[in-house]
């Protein structure tokens, strides 16, 4: 190679003398061919930007122009492979590599490529030309690309074709307002003179002589006829756009002839002389008395459009709470049904079980007048478990009757069903046979376990009545992970759910039936036989919950309902254990327990236990007789108090009362309603609790005990049934 190769080429000449060749396809310089060299000689020390492609994988060499146009590119290009030293257009590349390679050649005026010169994308245009450069042996080895960058002229040509464009557009705007009536006058203020040269229409809209416009006008006599209060605002803006340049635009009152005011607008433009300094102020008059006026019935009705959407939200706001309370009473209709569906099989259910408490008494009393006292345990073991399965049907039905909604807990979903079992048993009746099939090893989920208990028991009673000469219910859990496809079929977020269905070998659904199904009031029952807001509801509560609820039913085949429920990350609470009465806890040392029920056998079998337990027990009939206690000297550890009292003082109020003297009395609330409400829209102060009739009498006296230790204070004091 000759030295000239060596020694100039600028920084390219340098950059490519120090590459590591023989790391490419090149190999070492020192063994590049003549027709390599020379034309690697002639890209340096040419002063446009050229590179050359070389090879087949188009080898990039090339010059200090080029490597000004690569950009950010520069230096990784050199030595590299040009569909990968250029990726966005590599496709271009590639075409080129094989019409040069080929012995053609290529030329291109102002090609619009993007390309990423910078680390960000850009429309560049440039002029390419491409000819092969022949190796050795005579046939093309590489190709040569002259590149030279056109970006700032097509821009600017753009731009001016642009400017070219939009002042012909402008000509035609003014042209068709003038025809059209819009521009009422033009004027070109000669500043430095402070003469004004105004066309006749101009001077008749000012209330000006016409003849007056073609001498030319001074600016004291062109404000003469504005409007008093438009004044200080026109001489602002006219010093505002001389002493900054470029376009004007405002609006005031100039009097005509007629002697009325009428609103304008003047647009113009200030032009500046070489030395900067304000020469020429052309523009023209438009008439917008009639926009003005327009606006301003424009603002008129946007303020009473306004205040009629302030009166619409207060309505809307009044109908919303209309529609709630609407829907509480629904939702209170639709529980009510339930029950209703219940009633039957429950009443004689109660009786039995009344039968039995009543049967076993009477009994205990006979063999006590006789002495033999040997089968009184069994008496009494009897009486007590009727007793205990008559208070969780009580407790099931005061459940599904409560109004308020409550919180959402981690659930045994397994637990709950298996609760239900004899419930819904004694609900769909005999001639329905009952399966369940509870998943070993259930997430537990996070709901309400009573409007679960509310959507499974109706979900049994809609399979009931799909089977009205009576068949299988099978309730059935499962562990679901579902993942984006299932998830998607279900509306559901992917992730981890358990599933509770219900199946029926009953009359199945049309699709036309599934698809309204959970439509509020929809239903297939006769009238009077429901009111279509179970499946509803259920929906409802599934999706309040983060789950779903999906039908599967085919006619002739049963139906399948299941709810899909989160699952929660966490264990359930586990229920401890009472000790029996023998083992309660006893009382302290004068520790006095004030007893106030109306109900009187209530009263006496709370005070004997307390007794028994070394308590000092004081008992009131009513609220009024219990204040009175309370607002004595005499010594109260805890109040022990039924909600609902007679003599116009509840035990909420009382014990309010009561604490403005001994505002650290704790009290228990025992009651036999299911209402939150009874106690204070359910919120209990600090040291307060609630105790849910009936209840044994080890769960009274543990949580006396407790209470009375300070173990159950704080206003989200446990709730006991």
């Amino acid at each position: 190679m000759p030295n000239t190769f060596y020694a100039g080429g600028g920084e390219g000449g340098r950059l490519v003398r120090g590459y590591d060749w023989a790391s490419t396809a090149l190999g070492p310089i020192d063994t590049w061919p003549q027709s390599l060299r020379t034309t690697v000689g002639i890209v340096l020390l040419s002063p446009v930007p050229i590179v050359l492609l070389w090879g087949e994988d188009g080898i990039m060499i090339y010059n200090d122009a080029y490597s000004v146009f690569a950009g950010g590119r520069h230096p990784h290009l050199l030595g590299s492979k040009v569909r990968e030293g250029w990726p966005e257009v590599a496709d271009f590349n590639d075409h080129v590599m094989k019409v040069g390679l080929g012995g053609g050649t290529l030329a291109y005026k102002d090609q619009e490529l993007t390309l990423h010169r910078h680390g960000r994308p850009e429309q560049v245009w440039m002029n390419l030309d491409y000819s092969p450069v022949l190796g050795e042996d005579g046939r093309p080895a590489g190709v040569l690309a002259v590149v030279v960058e056109t970006t700032e002229r097509v821009l600017a040509e753009r731009r001016l074709r642009e400017s070219e464009a939009l002042a012909r557009e402008n000509v035609e705007r003014v042209q068709l307002a003038l025809s059209a009536g819009a521009i009422i006058g033009t004027w070109i203020w000669d500043i430095p003179d402070d003469r004004f040269a105004v066309d006749e229409a101009f001077a008749r809209n000012f209330g000006l002589d016409p003849a007056l416009g073609r001498e030319g006008l001074s600016t004291e006599q062109l404000v003469e006829t504005v409007h008093p209060d438009d004044k200080a605002g026109l001489a602002a803006a006219i010093n505002e756009v001389v002493a900054r340049g470029g376009a004007y635009a405002h609006q005031y009152r100039v009097r005509r002839a007629d002697g009325r005011y009428y609103w304008i607008e003047a647009n113009g433009r200030v032009e500046y002389g070489p030395g900067g300094m304000p020469l020429r102020f052309p523009g023209v008059l438009l008439d917008v008395e009639e926009r003005r006026a327009a606006e301003a019935e424009r603002d008129r009705a946007n303020a009473m459009l306004r205040a009629l959407t302030e009166t619409l939200e207060q309505r809307v706001t009044e109908r919303t709470a209309e529609l709630m309370r609407t829907e509480e009473a629904l939702r209170q209709s639709q529980k009510m049904e339930a029950v209703g569906q219940l009633t039957g099989g429950i009443a004689h259910d109660f009786n039995n079980l009344l039968a039995g408490i009543s049967g076993s008494l009477e009994l205990m009393q006979t063999r006590l007048a006789q002495g033999r006292l040997t089968d009184l345990d069994r008496y009494m073991t009897a009486a007590q478990g009727a007793a205990k399965r008559a208070a969780a049907l009580t407790h099931r039905l005061l459940a599904f009757s409560r109004r308020q909604t409550l919180d959402p807990r981690p659930t045994n979903v397994n637990a709950l069903i298996h609760g239900m079992e004899d419930l819904i048993r004694r609900t769909v009746g005999p001639s329905v046979q009952i399966e369940v099939v509870g998943a070993a090893g259930l997430w537990p989920a996070l709901v309400d376990p009573n409007q679960l208990e509310n959507a499974l028991l109706n979900l049994c009673i809609n399979a009931r009545d799909a089977m009205p000469d009576g068949g299988r219910i099978t309730i059935e859990t499962a562990n679901k992970w579902l993942d984006e496809r299932a998830a998607r079929e279900r509306e559901l977020p992917p992730g981890q759910y358990l599933s509770l269905c219900v199946t029926d070998t009953g009359s199945g659904m049309t699709p036309d039936v599934i698809a309204r199904a959970f439509d509020p009031f929809f239903t297939t029952k006769p009238t009077g036989q429901g009111t279509g807001l179970g499946l509803s509801m259920i929906y409802g509560f599934a999706r309040q919950t983060g789950g779903q609820v999906r039908i599967y039913s085919e006619v002739g085949h049963g139906t399948t309902m299941c709810l899909y429920l989160p699952r929660y990350y966490g264990e359930t609470e586990c229920d401890v254990p009472l000790p029996d009465l023998a083992g309660a806890p006893r009382a302290e040392q004068d520790e006095t327990v004030l007893i106030v029920d109306d109900e009187p056998t209530v009263r006496m079998l709370v005070t004997e236990v307390l007794e028994d337990l070394g308590y000092t027990a004081i008992e009131a009939a009513d609220g009024v007789a219990g204040l009175r206690v309370l607002q004595s000297d005499v010594r109260i550890d805890l109040l022990v108090s039924d909600v609902g009292l007679p003599g116009g003082m509840n035990g909420r109020q009382m014990a309010d009362a009561a604490r403005v003297s001994r505002p650290d009395l704790k009290v228990l609330f025992i009651t036999g309603y299911a209402e939150n409400a009874a106690v204070g829209n359910g919120h209990l102060e600090p040291g307060m609790a609630v105790l849910t009739k009936p209840f044994v009498m080890e769960a009274l006296a543990s949580r006396i005990r407790e209470m009375i230790e300070n173990k159950a204070e704080g206003p989200n004091a446990e709730r006991m049934s």
